[in-house]
């Protein structure tokens, strides 16, 4: 049975940590993923509004305050909808978007990262990607047809059509977003 090489627990790898130890040393990675994310969310939040959309915070973590905790064990169609509930709601010109913002270090975002929880109920939702490079910006029925987010893409959320957007704002936002995921695993 392996055993943690800092205090001897129980561990499943072979001179490797167990969970308490790798957590004091590394910090939760869960935790870790929540903050990236959410800096990334008020990052896009933040261009929307300057773009002159009003932005709806629409998530399960706003819409269902306290949710979170009790979904916690629970499965089922209604949880994994509620789960993966979109970010925002985004309007302007009498249209509105569902936007769900993901923060990926690889600049990937593929079919397979969307519906690791099932299939993906709101099919008109875009996906604003946040790297500590680029954002960019793919919808879920792109998504179905088998295209991605890959580093090189020229997927810039500045050309979508849905949005008519400033370039050169878009272009200052990506600088935020760099700042401050630059040294960020």
């Amino acid at each position: 049975m392996p055993d943690c090489i800092d205090c001897g627990e129980y561990t499943k790898f072979n001179n490797g940590l167990c969970t308490e130890c790798y957590n004091k040393k590394n910090g939760n990675p869960w935790v870790s993923g929540v903050i990236k994310g959410r800096i990334a969310e008020t990052i896009i939040e933040q261009l929307f509004m300057s773009l002159d959309f009003q932005v709806f915070k629409y998530g399960m973590e706003n819409s269902i305050p306290g949710i979170t905790d009790l979904l916690k064990g629970v499965r089922g169609d209604v949880v994994k909808n509620i789960r993966q509930m979109p970010d925002f709601v985004v309007f302007k010109h009498k249209q509105a978007h569902f936007i769900e913002v993901k923060y990926r270090k690889s600049g990937k975002l593929s079919k397979t990262d969307i519906e690791k929880y099932g299939k993906y109920p709101f099919e008109n939702a875009l996906f604003v990607l946040v790297t500590p490079k680029h954002i960019k910006c793919i919808s879920y029925s792109e998504l179905k047809a088998g295209k991605e987010i890959t580093e090189k893409c020229r997927n810039w959320l500045g050309k979508r059509k849905e949005f008519e957007t400033d370039s050169e704002l878009i272009i200052d936002y990506c600088k935020y977003a760099t700042k401050f995921f630059e040294n960020v695993d």
